[in-house]
């Protein structure tokens, strides 16, 4: 991560940080819980590695309905709680307004701008992962048709997905690819019955291969490739091991290494607002490639998705991101 902390945060300092000895970190999982196996998770293996380099424990909450964001946020900065990290976008109206409230107070967010003076905002360039995962699949696929499920229908989603169809199309400009949302609400992030009949009914239209983004969703997809004998792609934690042969990649989000930056910043007096971007150049995202899926992907492949990573590095492959307005070319 030699770029992570250079490069990409467009940032002011702030000038009151708590030193190491009255540190009191606390962080806020979003619905699903920080064992998802997923974005939580991520998170929390973040807090967890700065918790053992250090020695310095944290306060955990984990929401389970909406309304406990902005009181679970306001009650750990009223406890003198420092930082308060928020994972997930929906944590940014509480933020927005409990931030306001305790100026003193350090806060991160992960996936979302808070635009405050004391709030550092950490986003992902998720598009450029998964463009990679999106050659992945059209490399591998034996139909041509290959699908994406993702959780909530919100434009962070749509992002994963139009990465993931024109990387998929850079391959071969005549796949198909299905596409569904899991749903409008944030029971969305965690039905993975619901996950699994998506998945199963993209394998019926011939899709041999899915892409899920849907938190604790898309343990269903991944279920579901592995009854089926199909394959599936993991989101945001290296989720290969959960089917070992049966899930092709996953697309990774350094959400663990954001989190335990925060931490350390905080720690260290260092800590800095403003926005954190992290795509491919600052090793924010990645496919994983490991011993359990080594089999899947071939030295070709891969030397195609390294090169292709090399040129968006460079700038010689522009992706077109979702957000920067709402559409895909795809």
């Amino acid at each position: 991560m030699k770029k992570f902390a250079a490069g990409a945060l467009l940032a002011t300092a702030l000038s009151t940080g708590a030193v190491a000895a009255d540190l009191k970190p606390a962080v806020i999982f979003d619905m699903g819980g920080k064992f998802d196996k997923s974005f939580n998770e991520a998170a929390y293996r973040g807090a967890e590695a700065f918790k053992e380099k250090t020695g310095i424990e944290y306060r955990e909450f984990e929401v389970t309905n909406p309304s406990q964001r902005e009181q679970a946020m306001r009650n750990f900065a009223r406890r003198g709680m420092n930082p308060i990290i928020g994972i997930g976008f929906a944590q940014a109206a509480a933020m927005e307004k409990v931030s306001k409230e305790f100026p003193e107070t350090k806060f991160a967010i992960v996936d979302m701008v808070v635009d405050q003076p004391n709030v550092r905002s950490i986003v992902f360039k998720e598009h450029e992962g998964s463009y990679l995962v999106g050659m992945i699949a059209a490399m591998a696929t034996e139909t041509d048709k290959i699908g994406f499920v993702g959780g909530m229908d919100i434009p962070l989603i749509s992002k994963f997905s139009c990465g993931y169809k024109q990387g998929a199309a850079a391959v071969n400009g005549d796949i198909t690819v299905y596409s569904n949302m899991t749903g409008t609400t944030p029971a969305a992030w965690n039905d993975p019955v619901k996950g699994g009949e998506l998945a199963k009914s993209q394998f019926a239209r011939g899709a041999d291969i899915v892409f899920h983004a849907a938190g604790s969703t898309g343990l269903g997809v991944l279920q579901a490739a592995a009854d089926e004998g199909k394959l599936a792609i993991g989101v945001d934690s290296n989720q290969n091991h959960l089917h070992p042969g049966s899930v092709l990649t996953s697309m990774v989000k350094r959400v663990d290494v954001a989190v335990e930056q925060a931490l350390m910043d905080a720690k260290n007096d260092t800590f800095s607002t403003g926005i954190q971007s992290l795509g491919l150049a600052e090793d924010g995202v990645a496919y994983a490639l490991d011993k359990y899926n080594a089999d899947l992907i071939s030295e070709e492949m891969a030397a195609a998705v390294e090169a292709a990573k090399a040129d968006i590095i460079s700038g010689k492959i522009e992706i077109h991101d979702y957000m920067s307005d709402n559409t895909c070319p795809m």
